[in-house]
């Protein structure tokens, strides 16, 4: 799926409104640009079910964005597999379990879905999702 625009801000102030979870295909991620505590990055966004996981498109091993083209990733059986140097990443907690990175986490994003629309907690900053 292409990467999502955000959609305007109803909730309250302290929620962003990134997009509505029909926009992210269940099983399937997009990236969001969301505006952060440090200014504004590209998010991905998974989702299973009625459950969405957010994290920065930011591989650890390198710094590159984990996406092949704009909003397009490689999942497979559960993972997510960085584009330029293979490391692959479980998409419940983020964790490398192969490639250059084993060991390392994808940075958290604090999303949650409230009705149809999946928001951003504005307060939240990207965290290590070890600790």
């Amino acid at each position: 799926m292409d990467t999502v625009t955000p959609v305007g801000t109803s909730q309250p102030e302290r929620l962003q409104r990134l997009c509505r979870l029909a926009q992210i295909p269940d099983g399937g991620a997009t990236a969001v640009d969301a505006m952060l505590v440090d200014g504004e990055e590209s998010v991905i966004l998974l989702r299973q079910g009625q459950q969405v996981s957010g994290y920065l498109n930011i591989c650890p091993h390198a710094g590159n964005r984990l996406d092949y083209a704009p909003g397009k990733f490689l999942l497979k059986n559960d993972t997510l597999i960085c584009a330029v140097h293979g490391a692959v990443f479980k998409q419940s907690d983020g964790l490398c379990t192969g490639g250059p990175c084993r060991g390392q986490h994808l940075r958290a994003v604090p999303v949650r879905v409230i009705d149809d629309a999946v928001c951003l907690e504005r307060e939240g900053r990207p965290v290590d999702a070890a600790g």
